[in-house]
């Protein structure tokens, strides 16, 4: 993917696909004496989030990193746990958290514009609204973007403007956010704030048994099928957890609730209700089919 540049701040936009610029990336992030961190991550299509591309904001450029590619970026760990390096993120907690998990990255000198505009009292905190209200930059996000298929490639132009635009305006806004801190003796408690952050770690979801009782028509079913319901709803858990899928993308609540109503107990019952498509079933239908049997009064 070619570098795209940007007219109004005159800086290019590098995708990391080449031996020379991987090697170009590192002599201006390690020179850098402060970097500008996103990441973009896959949390609606995955059990588990998957990051998909790391934004990285130095001196020079702006680089962009992409965690299926072969160009290793383990020199990013020493970047990011140098603490002569400022590492500026806008509520990056969860792209600390990811960071870790996937590549035991640490974490040292951290401000998060986020935070910071919090503790001054800033009501409306997204990074659009922070930019337009300090540095009188307005510029638009677009929500689908952030919902789009970041697991495929190549991106597409729209999606890599979306993710230039997380890092471009942070050096710039953390600058005025931390001079604010300062006049207003705010510095220490937001400092706290970051150390506890480089401190966050990733935990794994864990079942709540309980919230099934919460779905939809869940009352009015007769005790058996609530029974089914409820090892439907841990077994979908489970097949999320061990295949890495959306708990929607396995069987949605409503369709948990339909399937505990049939009392289906062949998988060729369960085609017949057409609940699922054949392809779920196909997957799926032995399993289906062994829950609501034992939940048969």
């Amino acid at each position: 993917m070619q570098s795209v540049r940007n007219s109004s701040d005159k800086k290019t936009w590098v995708w990391i696909d080449t031996s020379d610029k991987l090697k170009n990336a590192l002599e201006d992030i390690s020179g850098s004496s402060n970097i500008s961190v996103d990441t973009e991550y896959d949390s609606l299509r995955y059990f588990r989030e998957v990051l998909c591309l790391i934004q990285i904001a130095a001196e020079r450029n702006t680089y962009l990193f992409d965690p299926f590619d072969r160009f290793p970026f383990s020199f990013l760990g020493e970047v990011f746990a140098d603490n002569s390096i400022l590492k500026i993120f806008h509520a990056g907690d969860n792209d600390i958290r990811i960071l870790k998990r996937d590549y035991g990255f640490t974490f040292t000198n951290i401000f998060d514009t986020q935070k910071a505009a919090a503790i001054l009292g800033c009501r409306h905190l997204s990074l659009p609204a922070l930019v337009l209200r300090h540095l009188g930059i307005e510029f638009e996000k677009e929500k689908k973007m952030q919902r789009s298929k970041w697991n495929a490639r190549p991106l597409q132009e729209e999606q890599i403007l979306y993710a230039v635009q997380d890092t471009m305006y942070l050096k710039a806004l953390c600058r005025v956010l931390d001079q604010e801190l300062q006049q207003k003796n705010l510095k220490a408690k937001a400092e706290k704030l970051f150390e506890n952050m480089s401190a966050l770690t990733w935990k794994e979801k864990a079942f709540d048994p309980h919230k099934c009782k919460r779905i939809k028509g869940y009352e009015a079913l007769t005790e058996p099928q609530q029974a089914c319901v409820n090892r439907l709803y841990r077994w979908r858990f489970h097949k999320a957890e061990e295949t890495n899928m959306a708990l929607f993308r396995i069987l949605s609540d409503h369709y948990i609730i339909d399937l505990a109503r049939t009392g289906a107990t062949s998988v060729e019952m369960l085609m017949e209700t057409e609940i699922l498509s054949p392809e779920k079933v196909t997957l799926y239908g032995q399993e289906i089919v062994r829950i609501i049997r034992q939940c048969m009064p």
